[in-house]
């Protein structure tokens, strides 16, 4: 098992300070580790509990920190017991030494000790994903969300409690280059030249917040699962149990699984938008209507699939990517064209008329008239909802027909049907604009 973190004791017993025995002891391995990864900035925050076989009086202790990305500069030590009696006097970072600081430790005690140390690092890091799987009518959908952690910050974490943290935190500077560092108290932009752990991403932290260090109470579950608490501005996700995360290795954990989420499918028609395509749409939102609502759903890829047939079959429908939805928010996911639903604009007749003139003789105004027919159809098995937006070159015009629609904007319509599975609707209407001095001259002036 590779071990990065290098800790060791000296201990001076109460003989004479000139002839002391030394005695060079390797510190036990963690007792615990747990880790709270960041998603907004290349940050982590790790706190090990350790058991240190102190004598009575003044200890000395190693730590060094070769090819990984801590930064020393926020190593902390801390007595879980006998705290009145153990005094972690000072960390000392020896002259023109790298990798490397020294504990001063003053005990009243002897014999074993638990303590806490915390730092941060860099290098691992975290993103969600998810997969949508829709019933047969498409009315409902299975919703799964997963985290993949990735560790590549040059230190193995066996049996690690890890906790997930969505939102911004504040940061002066960003922990590899704090790691990178040739002395812990360089400025910040002198880097060691040797090779470092690979990166997991570029997350840049700016304008971020220091991290909270408060442990979280757990009850044990008997399912593996990802516990969720607000913390102010931002959120945390727990996952149950423990995980060992291998430098250089990712794992994927479930963060949840929700049946019979209701949704709302929609294709859109929008030539200046989607060219000659239709577009599918897939909406939901995060509360209790919808099966959901309890925390914030982190962003990420989410691919949906649709049941086919009583053997459970799947087929594909398409994927999107989503930013952070908070509690009662919509989103709408383009899963992208279909073939399966098709819209035909065409152009049926244009003419111009009502020529206005100035005293020259130049035409100033004038009318122009387009009549079009749209054929709509659905190729599918399952009725669907279409939405077809047509956009006009002026904000003076007027439509006429027999079609019902929806002022969208000042220069723009949208018709909304309702569809049989495999069936044919045609809309049909005349646009007439309104050009030059004409324009005073348009019904409802949209000016």
């Amino acid at each position: 098992m590779k071990r990065t973190i290098i800790i060791l004791m000296i201990i001076f017993t109460a003989v004479g300070s000139s002839n002391a025995k030394v005695d060079l002891v390797t510190l036990p391995q963690r007792d615990t580790v747990q880790l709270t990864i960041y998603n907004s900035a290349d940050m982590t925050l790790a706190r090990e509990s350790r058991a240190l076989t102190l004598k009575e009086g003044e200890n000395e202790l190693q730590f060094s920190w070769e090819n990984t990305l801590i930064d020393p500069t926020s190593l902390e030590m801390l007595p879980k017991s006998n705290a009145g009696q153990i005094d972690i006097a000072n960390l000392t970072f020896p002259p023109r030494v790298r990798n490397l600081v020294l504990w001063n430790i003053n005990s009243e005690i002897s014999g074993k000790v638990p303590v806490e140390i915390t730092y941060l690092t860099s290098g691992l890091s975290w993103r969600a994903f998810y997969m949508g799987t829709l019933t047969e009518n498409e009315e409902t959908m299975r919703l799964q969300g997963y985290v993949r952690v990735t560790n590549n910050s040059g230190e193995d974490y066996e049996n690690a409690q890890t906790r997930l943290i969505v939102g911004q935190v504040h940061m002066l500077d960003e922990i590899a280059m704090l790691a990178r560092r040739q002395y812990p108290y360089d400025r910040p932009g002198i880097m060691l030249p040797t090779a470092t752990p690979s990166m997991a991403g570029g997350f840049g932290g700016r304008g971020m917040r220091a991290p909270q260090r408060e442990m979280m109470a757990m009850d044990a579950l008997s399912v593996r699962e990802i516990i969720k608490e607000g913390l102010s501005e931002y959120f945390l996700y727990t996952i149950e149990g423990t995980q060992t995360i291998e430098n250089g290795w990712s794992k994927r954990m479930i963060s949840f699984d929700v049946e019979d989420v209701p949704v709302v499918n929609l294709y859109k028609f929008e030539e200046e938008r989607y060219g000659n395509s239709v577009v599918r749409f897939l909406s939901f939102t995060n509360d209790q209507e919808h099966e959901l609502g309890e925390t914030p759903i982190p962003g990420g890829r989410l691919k949906v699939y649709r049941n086919v047939g009583q053997e459970g079959h799947l087929s594909y429908t398409g994927q999107s990517e989503f930013k952070y939805i908070p509690v009662n928010e919509e989103v709408e996911l383009n899963l992208g064209a279909v073939a399966n639903v098709v819209v035909e604009p065409k152009l049926m007749d244009f003419e111009t008329e009502n020529y206005r003139y100035d005293s020259d003789g130049d035409i100033i105004g004038w009318d122009e008239v387009r009549s079009y027919e749209i054929e709509i159809r659905n190729t599918r098995d399952i009725a669907i909802k279409v939405e077809i937006k047509r956009n006009f070159p002026t904000q003076f015009w007027q439509i006429t027909g027999n079609n019902d629609y929806e002022e969208y904007d000042t220069d723009t319509i949208k018709f909304t049907l309702e569809m049989q599975p495999a069936s044919k609707e045609t809309l049909t209407y005349t646009l007439r604009t309104y050009h030059g001095t004409r324009e005073d001259d348009a019904p409802g002036n949209r000016r």
